[in-house]
């Protein structure tokens, strides 16, 4: 990952000079800037992550430069660095939308870790403005669906794209609730066959004793029971995709007909001499390993070959890094539409959740977990820990002093939002002046 981007911008050449030295050791790439002016001129072509700026410079302040960069929708996070003790100019910079305000002088590890935190905050904008403009209809469809940023969720999109156009039978690999049908549907959606019929058929689902007559059909007193002539799935696809999801559960008689099917491309419907012919292509999708189980005896090995013409391999959401911070705000606006309900903030203890969560039931899991979020219905309230089951932070070690600091971080963030962020409105509800209300946000890193 490239290294965050930080615009220092001072009056004071010595002090630019002295910061930019200590935060290139400190892992970041940074700029600079004179004053407001210049800062403005260049940041569209810099777009950093963190703007670290002095408050008091000649001409445009600080505070002016961080309306600017307000005004201007930039996905970029200010810190203001002032000399002067002013708790009131504080709240007006928090008010104004800063990310933090640091007093000189100020201890070098706090203001590292400042932008440490500033700079994954503007990244996670950046993320999620880049998703909503694909969601607008931006620059690639495919990522509306196959949604996720990182380096594997980028190939598989690649890889969907390049083989879509081909017609080649493909195997999708991948854990339950890891997205294979939908990637089946991009896989066709993005293909020449696209305005041909897309068929999914859950071989799991199936009985044994039916599978045969759900894939080819059958005709009129093939069988006890069959009443009418009966159109197969391997024949409604014609002309399209047919997903077998779960192949790895068909019976190995069955594997042995499909077999024949996807060799010869015709189909003969039960009870019938009649070859009809077939253009589709097969998908396979399966949560085990095709190979081994084929060297196991459990799946037909020359079938496995036939199909095995490309495999696409789907990580579990686990492996994807903040993918599933991507995915549940995603989701989270989904739900909230169509619930018809407002979409609840996030706050760290439930950024910290989604990304310690192991994700068993992968993105099926993440996606009823955004459902409940939306309705509210965790287990004291809105907290995705207690959706999740996570256990109390009690049992982690954390001391009383910590818990009362979440707990009035809580309290002041509820207020806050309940007050559409107004500061004094939210002073006079939780009955506290002003000054010591904005001295706690400082103190407990509250953000509006």
């Amino acid at each position: 990952m490239n290294a965050p981007i930080v615009l220092i911008v001072d009056d004071e050449e010595m002090m630019r000079t002295a910061l930019e030295q200590w935060l290139r050791l400190s892992g970041f790439a940074t700029a600079t800037a004179a004053d407001a002016d210049e800062a403005l001129a260049c940041i569209d072509d810099i777009r950093p992550h963190v703007v670290l700026t002095d408050v008091r410079m000649p001409g445009l302040s600080g505070l002016d430069l961080l309306r600017s960069i307000a005004e201007r929708g930039l996905p970029t996070e200010i810190i203001l660095i002032t000399g002067h003790g002013d708790v009131p100019m504080a709240v007006e910079a928090m008010r104004a939308g800063a990310f933090d305000f640091l007093q000189k002088p100020y201890v070098p590890d706090q203001l590292v870790n400042s932008i440490t935190r500033a700079a994954e905050q503007a990244r996670l904008k950046r993320e999620l403005a880049d998703l909503r403009r694909r969601l607008d209809g931006g620059e690639n469809e495919l990522a509306t669906r196959l949604v996720g940023a990182s380096p594997a969720m980028q190939a598989l999109r690649h890889a969907v794209l390049d083989l879509a156009p081909i017609p080649a039978d493909i195997i999708l690999l991948g854990e339950t609730g890891t997205g294979k049908e939908v990637v089946a549907r991009c896989l066709h959606d993005f293909s020449p066959r696209a305005k041909g019929p897309f068929v999914a058929v859950n071989c799991a689902a199936i009985p044994a004793e039916l599978i045969e007559s759900e894939l080819f059909g059958h005709e009129s007193g093939s069988f006890t029971g069959a009443s009418g002539q009966r159109i197969g799935k391997f024949e409604y696809a014609h002309g399209g995709t047919l997903l077998l999801d779960e192949i790895e559960s068909m019976p190995l008689l069955a594997q042995a007909k499909v077999l024949r099917v996807i060799q010869e491309r015709v189909v003969e419907r039960l009870g019938s001499n009649k070859q009809i012919p077939l253009d589709l292509r097969i998908i396979a999708a399966s949560k085990v390993d095709l190979n081994a189980e084929s060297q196991a005896g459990r799946f037909r090995a020359d079938l496995y070959y036939r199909l095995n013409m490309a495999t696409l391999d789907l990580p579990p959401l686990r492996d994807r890094g903040d993918d599933s911070v991507i995915l549940f705000h995603h989701f989270l606006a989904e739900a909230s539409r169509r619930f018809g309900r407002h979409a609840p903030a996030l706050h760290p203890a439930d950024i910290n959740a989604l990304l310690a969560h192991a994700w068993p039931g992968n993105v099926r899991e993440l996606k009823a977990a955004a459902d409940r979020f939306a309705l509210g219905l965790g287990a004291t309230g809105r907290s995705i820990g207690d959706i999740l089951g996570h256990k109390a932070p009690a049992s982690a070690g954390i001391s009383l002093a910590e818990r009362v600091a979440a707990y009035e971080r809580h309290l002041i963030e509820a207020e806050l939002d309940r007050h559409d962020n107004a500061i004094a409105a939210a002073a006079d509800a939780l009955q506290v002046p002003r000054r010591t209300l904005s001295e706690k946000m400082n103190r407990l890193g509250v953000r509006r």
